[in-house]
């Protein structure tokens, strides 16, 4: 069974990139492969370059060098990602010590300014608590510190915000941004947050069924999307203007098993605009527009592309 196939992306330093989609849809699979975090069972074919280093083939030794010193990921929900038998600190020291050359003392200070640097309250004290003595948005910070240990050049962000409230959500956000920008770290964002992803990333890519089906700068994707399923996505997202009790648009169907994939374009079965050659033969993705990819026979907006 191919998770994923033939997707092809870059983030350059300093940038946002968001990749969206449905559960099942390979956004994870494609960051984890990027850590070297898959299964032994996977195979990871192709190329993945991180300044100009090859790491498919890599040792696992190497992969471990790779991980937190060069590019750091955050995780879903922050309960999983934290020992809740360890002290804050004593994570944080541990993610640093294992990749930079300091001795307990310097790696205690390190902690502590990075608790700082992620804007939690009184970070000396909360050096010494644990996981349970904490919020869900101050766990979050706290995994973010420890991605953050060793300023990697890369940040892999896979629904760090879903697990909390809107405010708390935002705050977030504004902390990964900024921190961004200081360090001119790049950010991978992976989301099915629509919203999300056109408030905060520069470009956009949009996967289904383990394949790429539409790329393109934020501004560009949202504001002239080409995609069948990049518009119901879009229409899904519920709005202020809707009258009280309205039924939400759904998309129709459910997406497609990796392993008897149909014919033809995989969203098809799903998509209201599919005609027969839709079904027959797979579209490839390809630049129709300056900086618009997109993988469709029938794209939205049709006559106005032409």
């Amino acid at each position: 069974m191919h998770a994923v196939q033939s997707v092809s992306f870059a983030v350059e330093p300093g940038q946002t990139l968001a990749i969206i989609g449905e559960s099942g849809s390979g956004k994870t699979v494609s960051a984890y492969a990027v850590m070297g975090l898959l299964p032994h069972s996977a195979q990871v074919s192709g190329s993945i370059r991180f300044k100009g280093v090859q790491l498919v083939g890599r040792s696992e030794k190497e992969l471990q060098e790779h991980r937190g010193r060069n590019a750091a990921m955050i995780f879903q929900d922050p309960e999983r990602s934290l020992n809740p038998t360890m002290r804050i600190g004593t994570q944080i020291t541990e993610a640093v010590r294992c990749h930079l050359p300091v001795d307990r003392k310097e790696a205690h200070e390190r902690a502590v300014e990075l608790l700082r640097m992620v804007r939690l309250p009184a970070p000396e004290r909360r050096f010494y608590e644990y996981p349970h003595q904490l919020s869900g948005g101050m766990r979050q910070r706290v995994v973010i510190a420890i991605a953050l240990a060793c300023q990697p050049a890369l940040l892999i962000a896979d629904e760090a915000t879903t697990a909390l409230d809107v405010t708390t959500q935002a705050q977030i956000m504004d902390l990964l941004l900024d921190l961004q920008q200081e360090l001119g770290t790049a950010l991978l964002m992976i989301s099915h947050d629509l919203a999300l992803a056109a408030s905060y990333a520069e470009e956009v890519v949009v996967m289904y069924a383990g394949r790429i089906v539409e790329r393109a700068a934020a501004a560009d994707l949202f504001g002239n999307v080409r995609m069948p399923y990049t518009r119901a996505l879009l229409d899904a997202i519920p709005r202020a203007d809707l009258e009280p009790h309205v039924l939400l648009p759904v998309i129709g169907g459910r997406p497609p098993d990796l392993s008897t994939l149909p014919p033809g374009c995989s969203f098809a079965p799903r998509c209201p605009d599919a005609q027969q050659d839709c079904r027959q033969d797979t579209p490839p993705l390809e630049q129709h527009e300056l900086r618009h990819w997109w993988a469709c026979w029938h794209p939205c907006g049709k006559e106005t592309a032409s």
